[in-house]
């Protein structure tokens, strides 16, 4: 084995619940283990970064990673952590979450090559569910838990107990679903371990109880901490909305302002957690950081490791190019074009814009008319002449003569103009 996984997850503070043994195992043989992912949506965003990454550390100790996509248990709704019901989706809805979740994972988990007993796997508990009648599921599998012990749960009491709408029969099941899904794999894939969230605790326990009671093997849990924000919002959520991991979702420019904006605080955890930078060089580069926090060495080296791992090399440096151009007081019509316009969108969110017509760019705009008249950016034409005697416009970052003819070679990501005055004060001009 590469290394001790266990203890790998214990320094970079990934333990929240461990079952008794389960150490023992994964030093003692090669283990299969699973972590569930439900199709709620037709990605995965960051909050679901942890698990995957789990399933690459587990493969790199010379482990089997399985990650099974809830096709079955995605259409009933897991109540962890929820205080309302779930809405059920269309099956249409489900297929296309599932194929855009699977399309996620394998980015990051290779399922076609590798040593056949390390070797991951990819399943759908659709496939051993759908040939299941209520009755032969509420006598073979549902016989074996009482009611009690689902009562008992996190997940359940406070639902019962009065927290939101209470609970449908329908969510009720989940876990007895979710269990059997644990006993098809050991039986199947020789799988002796589920990982997943400290929330899944609850549902990971019925699986091993199941494994128990019906099969009289042993099977194995363990989970992660919730990841949580230094300031107590949501982590993975902006004002905007969650991060994804799909580029057409959020854009790799807004992917790594989420991690270069990341507090002190959160950048000394998550550089443990979603990197795979070893023990020595995370405390080294914590080190450095507290020396000088000013530097941001911890959030660009956390920024970078990420945006690299779920973007490539090459996303990265755009992204990098584009953060650099809000505090660079000259850029290059170069650097310009190797953007985009939805980059320069999100780089200038919020900035006053207009839009001119193509035709009369082509044609040549005195700057003055342009300023004002053609553009509206400033009121009058003494105002722009009063800004170009204090020498204080700039187009496209560069600073021009009063005598500036603006012309299709002002044009930036082939349709904007960027104009602006002062240090902040920027106007965008589309051009179409």
């Amino acid at each position: 084995m590469s290394y001790d996984f266990v203890k790998e997850l214990q320094w970079r503070g990934m333990i929240h619940d461990i079952m008794p043994d389960t150490e023992e195992l994964l030093n003692a043989e090669t283990v299969s283990g699973y972590i569930g992912f439900d199709p709620t949506a037709d990605s995965l965003h960051i909050g679901s970064m942890v698990q995957i990454i789990l399933l690459m550390h587990l493969q790199r100790a010379g482990h089997r990673p399985i990650a099974l996509i809830g096709g079955a248990t995605g259409m009933i709704g897991d109540p962890s952590g929820k205080s309302a019901e779930r809405n059920l989706l269309t099956q249409d809805i489900l297929d296309k979450n599932i194929a855009g979740v699977k399309s996620v994972i394998s980015r990051f988990i290779d399922f076609e090559d590798g040593p056949k007993e390390t070797r991951a796997q990819l399943v759908n508990n659709y496939d051993w569910m759908k040939d299941f009648s209520l009755i032969d599921f509420a006598r073979d599998i549902g016989k074996h838990i009482t009611v009690n012990y689902m009562m008992a749960k996190d997940s359940v009491k406070k639902r019962v107990s009065g927290e939101g709408d209470g609970m449908s029969f329908t969510e009720f099941t989940y876990q007895l679903f979710q269990g059997y899904d644990f006993v098809h794999l050991y039986n199947d894939l020789n799988c002796k371990l589920q990982i997943g969230g400290s929330d899944q605790w609850g549902n990971i326990t019925t699986g091993t109880e199941l494994v128990r009671r019906i099969t009289g093997g042993k099977a194995y849990a363990l989970t992660t901490p919730l990841v949580t924000k230094a300031d107590g919002t949501k982590f993975g959520k902006t004002e905007a909305g969650n991060i994804w991991l799909d580029a057409d979702k959020t854009s790799v420019y807004k992917f790594y302002q989420f991690w270069i904006t990341a507090t002190d605080e959160d950048a000394i955890n998550w550089i443990k957690i979603f990197t795979f930078l070893d023990e020595k060089t995370c405390n080294e580069l914590i080190e450095e950081h507290a020396k000088d926090p000013g530097y941001r060495v911890l959030q660009k080296k956390l920024a970078e490791e990420v945006t690299v791992m779920v973007h490539g090399r090459d996303a990265y440096e755009t992204a990098v190019e584009a953060s650099s151009i809000l505090f660079s007081k000259k850029v290059s019509m170069e650097q310009w074009n190797k953007l985009d316009k939805e980059t320069l969108f999100e780089i200038f969110e919020g900035v006053p814009q207009t839009t001119i017509s193509r035709s009369e760019v082509e044609k040549g705009i005195e700057i003055v008319p342009f300023l004002t008249d053609v553009t509206g950016f400033l009121p009058s034409n003494s105002e722009a002449r009063r800004a170009l005697k204090e020498n204080s416009l700039a187009i496209n970052k560069e600073k021009f003569d009063d005598d500036k003819i603006v012309g299709v070679n002002d044009i930036i990501a082939g349709s904007m103009i960027l104009v602006q005055r002062g240090k902040k004060n920027y106007f965008l001009v589309l051009v179409e």
